[in-house]
Parts: C-alpha cells; structure tokens; sequence
C-alpha cells in the first residue's frame, strides 16, 4: 500500500530529586513511570527484536529524566521503592488467601514488581538510558532531542535568547547522553510559534512535531510533512487516531474490561496494613477494573483486558489501513504520524505496552509499513514549503493551559531572571575563571528548572499545586540569591555546594548558551 504509520513516544518527567529528605512523596512519580511503562515498553521492544520482527518506533526522552534516570541517588531509591512493594504485595497474597480472584491478582503483582527487579537490576545493571542506547544501535529505534526543562519555547521566546538556550542546551545533553547529532527534536507540548525553526536549524535540526492545527492550510493536511522556509519539517499529528489511543472518554483506554488507574490498594487498606508505605498514596497494586459509569467496580481479569489489548489493536491497525487507502493518490506518499506520552503505555493504561506490542505485529501482518519521520523524508524529500501556525496542544490547542490566569503570574519572574542570566554571562562570557564557571553553570541550572512547563500546568490544573508553585519559587529564589552573590563577587561556597546538591543535573551544562 501507498503510506505508512511513524509511532512517536514522548517520555518526560520533571526533575525531582530531594535528597534532602529520606523519603519524598513526588520522587515517586518516576518509580511508578519506571515499573509501569518504560520497563515493559523495553523489554516489549527487546521481545520483538529477539523474536526476529522488524518495526520501527521514535522515542524522545527529555534531557530531565536522562538526568533522573543516570542519578545514583534515584535508582537506589527506586531499588528501594521496588523492596517495599514486594514486600507489600507478598502480605497482600496472605491478606487475600481465601479469595480466589484477589488472590490470583496478588500474586500477579508480586511476580509484576520481582520481575522488573530481577530485570532492571540483574539484566539491565539499573541503567535504562544503556538499553535505549542499545535498542538505537539496533536501526528499530530513533531517538530524537527535547529542550532542556520541556518549556514551553513560544512563551519564552517573548525573552531574548530564553528559547534559544533550552534548545542548544537540549541539543547537548542529546549529544552528552546518546552521542551524535540528533534529527528530530521533540516540541514540548508541541508548541510552536514562527521562529522557532530558525534556532532548530542552527542545531542541524531536520525535523519536528507539531499539533495538528498547526498545518491547517496545508494542501495534504495532516497526511505529510512540511517544511518550514528555514528548512526543519514539520510533522503535524494526525488526530483522530491519536484520540483513539489516548482519549478515556472516546478511546480505548475507557474500555470496562480494562484495568482502573483510581482504585488502589492504597486508599483501599487501612494505615496498619500499608505500613510503612503511607496511606491515602498510589501503590501500584490495584484489583478492579474500568467497569462503567454508575456501576460498581468489578475486579479486573488480566487475561479478558490482555485480549481486549489485542483487540483494539487489530482495530486500530485496520483504522489506519483504512484512513490511508481512501487517501490514494499516484503523486505522493502519505505518512500518518501519531505522538503520544510514553507513560500513556502502563502507567495511565496498564495495558498500554500489550497493546503496542500488538500494534506492531498487526501493522506486518496488514502490510503497514512503519517508519520515522528521518526515514520518510529520506525516501521522499520534495514537500511543500509553508510556515506552521502558532499551537500547542491541551486544552484549546493555542497555549492557553499554560497560560492560564492561575499561572500566568511565573512568566515576568522568568523574563526578568533570564535577562540577568543574560547580562552575567556576557560579564564572564570571554574570560571566566574555574570558580565563576561553577556558578554561572548552577546559576543555568536555576533558571532551566524554573522554566519547565510542568509547573505551569500542575498550577493550572490543581494537581501538586503547592509542589509545584514551591518549585518555581524556590529556583527563582536561588537564582537571585546566587546571582548576587555573583554580581558582588562574593559566592557563599557552602550555599552553591547545596544548589549543587540538590539540583545536579547537567554536569557539564554550557551557560554560555545564554549568550
């Protein structure tokens, strides 16, 4: 057939590491993505590929969770974090030894959570960035570049340079973390706005993605890629099969056979039986399933939700065939590109990686070649030239998630913290002694975190809203306290060691980027 799918996941975290504290509930966040989605979309990835089957598949990992994922603080408490929920799982298949179905369930998460142990200690040597870097090597899998904190690059183009420097800095963890040159660079949010491409081109960017909208005039619409008049392509989503994936209210994950994020153990079990993991949080160990509306929740049967994995996506495969052959045409190849966040795939819906699995054998089995946007550009490098308009996705589709009245109030902050960055890099920017490097690279680190997207939206949407806030105060805080410090030529060592503590990611960071 004439046209093809390029699968895109997206993995992303915000940077959290407190080792100032022995247990934080927001750490978290990362051993559950971990255990529930970057763990079985590996080993699936790695079972394809011993199983002979050929497929192709571009994943982004921002440069904040590699940080996260090489720091030997996190995997020893993700180490940790696996030991307890063993344990919790073994007293639960004691709790449940009389009833057959829960006990069935226990059981299976025991084996879920000693598995990903035995896998990511014993095979993997707790180093998930080597199995990507591994499963690369193979030719399956591209891997494509991210801004530094996934900020959201066209508000902070209203600040010289701001944007600039989280895309160079990206472009150099890209470099430092998997060596070479990246060709697609990952849009967070898919955020666009004119001007952007310029500094993408300046990193020999090739191409990126955008939301649908953003090609809205474009003569194939979303079915091929455009490129912009400084040269990066874009690659805008195709957006009814993305919803077929991703929506809970109109697709698949909404399905009553499926496994029920909400219903926890956690909230289920009293503090006594949880000890020492705390009440009222996410365990992981959950027994009912979607169920329905007004319906009491009934437990989950792993084996009827696996099968309905399979189900959808032989749908999903057929939908695309589909879609793409009532697009024929004798002049140009179609290309229906689908981006998705990697932690849709276990964590938001457990049996997300399943599903994928057998998306990439019903796409051999129904001729549904897969590809890369590097790949197809390659076989077919004449496209139209237009300019992208101005989008994100989320709610509305034009950055208003972002910029919503409740969080509307961290931009100037940002402006004013990335000028002064600005003016202190230009103070040193030829002649910088070791000592002034070490601030001016924690002074960048700061104010990259600052800039992260994700506050923003945990702020507007009033999940982790005072985290969230207290993140952007306290980088702002230190960057202004170091700062001066700076300005006056008089840096507190032992207040930098602890900038340096707890915000050390990006070792080698280039605060010259500012320039």
């Amino acid at each position: 057939m004439t046209g093809s799918l390029a699968l895109v996941l997206h993995a992303h975290l915000p940077f959290v590491r407190h080792p100032e504290h022995e247990f934080f509930l927001e750490e978290n966040w990362l051993f559950e993505a971990i255990s529930e989605s970057y763990v079985p979309v590996l080993q699936m990835m790695q079972r394809l590929l011993r199983r002979g089957v050929r497929f192709k598949l571009t994943l982004s990992v921002s440069p904040t969770l590699s940080a996260m994922l090489s720091d030997p603080l996190l995997r020893d408490r993700y180490i940790r974090h696996l030991d307890l929920l063993i344990a919790l799982a073994e007293r639960e298949c004691e709790r449940n030894r009389a009833e057959k179905n829960l006990l069935s369930l226990s059981e299976f998460y025991r084996e879920f959570f000693a598995e990903t142990r035995r896998t990511f200690i014993e095979q993997w040597d707790c180093d998930l960035l080597g199995v990507v870097r591994q499963l690369r090597g193979t030719g399956a899998v591209e891997i494509m570049a991210s801004a530094a904190t996934h900020a959201i690059l066209p508000i902070l183009q209203q600040s010289r340079g701001a944007a600039q420097a989280q895309i160079a800095i990206g472009c150099d963890q890209f470099r430092e973390a998997f060596g070479g040159e990246p060709s697609g660079f990952w849009l967070p949010e898919c955020a666009y706005a004119a001007g952007i491409e310029k500094w993408l081109q300046a990193e020999n960017i090739r191409w990126f993605i955008v939301e649908a909208h953003a090609l809205g005039q474009a003569r194939r619409g979303t079915f091929a890629p455009c490129f912009t008049k400084t040269g990066p392509a874009a690659f805008a989503r195709e957006i009814q099969a993305s919803r077929q994936v991703w929506s809970a209210q109109q697709g698949y994950p909404g399905d009553p056979a499926y496994r029920d994020f909400y219903r926890d153990i956690g909230f289920d079990l009293s503090s006594a039986e949880l000890a020492p993991l705390p009440k009222n949080r996410f365990t992981g160990i959950k027994y009912h399933r979607v169920t329905g509306r007004d319906v009491a929740k009934q437990v989950y049967d792993r084996a009827a939700a696996e099968e309905t994995a399979r189900r959808h996506a032989r749908h999903f495969v057929e939908r695309c065939v589909a879609e793409l052959q009532s697009r024929q045409a004798d002049d140009w190849n179609r290309i229906m590109t689908v981006p998705f966040d990697a932690e849709l795939f276990g964590h938001w819906w457990f049996e997300g990686p399943i599903f994928l699995e057998h998306l990439i054998l019903a796409a051999a089995e129904n001729n549904l070649p897969l590809t890369t946007p590097s790949e197809f550009l390659e076989k077919n490098p004449t496209q139209q030239v237009t300019e992208p308009v101005t989008s994100s996705w989320g709610d509305q589709g034009f950055l208003d998630v972002w910029l919503d009245q409740k969080c509307g109030w961290i931009y100037p902050h940002l402006f004013a913290a990335n000028t002064r960055m600005t003016t202190l890099a230009k103070s040193r920017g030829g002649e910088a002694t070791a000592d002034d490097d070490r601030a001016l690279r924690q002074l960048a680190r700061e104010i990259l975190l600052a800039q992260s997207s994700d506050w923003a939206f945990l702020i507007r949407n009033g999940t982790a809203k005072d985290y969230a806030t207290q993140r952007v105060t306290d980088h702002l805080s230190r960057f202004q306290k170091l700062a001066e410090q700076f300005e006056k030529k008089n840096v507190d060592a032992e207040f930098l060691r602890q900038c340096e503590e707890r915000d050390n990611l990006f070792p080698h960071v280039d605060w010259r980027r500012f320039l």
